[in-house]
């Protein structure tokens, strides 16, 4: 019979694509990492691994079961969890992912209010991309995620915080008199590099207008538009979250609020199996709170 130390094994495998970092991952030693995939492919009767002098690869088969063995390893832990947070929902460790253009503006000013609440939980932050949090969430690299809808979220469970409208940066001076004026139909602002998905939400802002992004640039951070709009090199869009935790205070920029324009949906989102689907939803309505004292600038 299969078990879970030799999916954990051929999983770690299949991730590092190499035995001795393999081994690291698993905490034992390379030749015990070795007998454990052999003995699991003899119990099988089919070769997993393809390994040589220079290389190792899984099999299409070894492939497979990696995929099928990372969901049981995940569902093992979960159970393990299920127990501990029945006992201890609020304690221990939480890894919460975040978008750049959230995390930053959001979690700072909320930490006060988390660690009231949550005295005796360990916040760790990590920022990426929408979509390698939530591969992240399903491999259970991360506990809960804070993400911005529209975007496709499979099966996870979400819980809608608050909508995040826009302001139009532009440089001080008579482009800045014109206000929404200059989003023209057809115009170009400078907007994040693909991959963030504020890049496609700011498009998608006035559906009524056909915006386009300037392909002259891009940028990898709010602060380096408003440092590009602060030369007068083009506009761009900011989300009112960032702009009230004070993005563009630094920047020679004029802002103008663009209440007509879509806003994206602010979303804490985790796994439908998660034990604790109720802590996360306390953190939500911290974020809630935190986002209106944000908006009344107390």
């Amino acid at each position: 019979m299969v078990t879970l130390r030799h999916l954990r094994f051929l999983v770690a495998v299949a991730d590092q694509l190499n035995f001795s970092r393999a081994a690291e991952a698993c905490f034992v030693t390379q030749p015990t990492l070795s007998a454990g995939i052999k003995e699991m492919e003899e119990r099988l009767g089919v070769q997993l691994v393809e390994r040589t002098r220079r290389s190792v690869m899984l099999t299409p088969l070894g492939e497979e079961i990696a995929a099928r063995g990372r969901r049981l390893l995940l569902e093992a832990e979960e159970i393990g969890k299920l127990a501990e947070a029945h006992l201890r929902p609020d304690e221990g460790e939480l890894r919460l992912g975040a978008i750049p253009t959230i995390g930053p503006y959001l979690i700072p000013p909320a930490l006060p209010a988390l660690r009231r609440a949550f005295p005796r939980l360990k916040i760790y932050l990590r920022e990426e991309m929408t979509e390698s949090l939530i591969a992240g969430l399903t491999e259970g690299r991360l506990d809960v995620i804070l993400i911005a809808l529209p975007f496709e979220i499979g099966s996870l469970d979400h819980m809608p915080l608050f909508e995040d409208g826009y302001q139009l940066a532009t440089p001080p001076g008579p482009m800045a008199a014109n206000g929404p004026a200059a989003l023209q139909e057809g115009g170009q602002v400078m907007l994040l590099e693909k991959g963030h998905c504020l890049q496609r939400h700011a498009l998608q802002a006035f559906p009524n207008r056909h915006l386009e992004q300037d392909e002259s640039f891009s940028a990898t951070s709010l602060t380096t538009l408003i440092a590009m709009v602060s030369e007068g090199l083009g506009i761009t869009l900011l989300p009112n979250l960032a702009v009230d935790a004070g993005v563009a205070s630094g920047g020679e920029v004029a802002l103008t609020p663009l209440p007509e324009a879509c806003p994206r949906q602010v979303v804490l989102a985790w796994r439908k199996t998660s034990a604790r689907s109720e802590v996360f939803r306390r953190i939500g309505d911290v974020l809630i709170r935190t986002r209106d004292t944000m908006a009344r600038g107390t």
